[in-house]
């Protein structure tokens, strides 16, 4: 069963939700807020795909943070596939941060 305008967008704002309370284990802010989530897709029939970068691609948790991501929007009851691509194109700079994460993290 396809999922109307108004489920779509409930399933991307609780996808935005999940990777706000996905940390990255260096950096005391989430990953949302340290701008890795470069774009965030759901289509009608629930599939949602997310397209998110490191802090660098030798990160520590390369294998681990996608693998992360993916199993925690699964658990969102409306998603049905969930796809993680990394990509590092445009590569992550500070500059991507939220004015929140700046904050959080002094760099004001």
């Amino acid at each position: 069963m396809a999922l109307n305008e108004d489920q779509m967008q409930k399933l991307g704002a609780d996808t935005v939700d999940v990777l706000r309370s996905i940390y990255d284990p260096e950096i005391p802010v989430d990953i949302y807020e340290l701008g890795l989530v470069y774009d965030v897709q759901v289509s009608e029939d629930g599939d949602v795909h997310i397209l998110m970068t490191l802090t660098s691609p030798n990160c520590p948790v390369a294998e681990s943070l996608p693998v992360e991501v993916e199993e925690k929007v699964k658990c969102i009851d409306e998603a049905k596939d969930v796809e993680v691509e990394i990509t590092f194109d445009p590569p992550w700079t500070k500059d991507m941060m939220s004015e929140e994460a700046r904050l959080e993290l002094g760099m004001f």
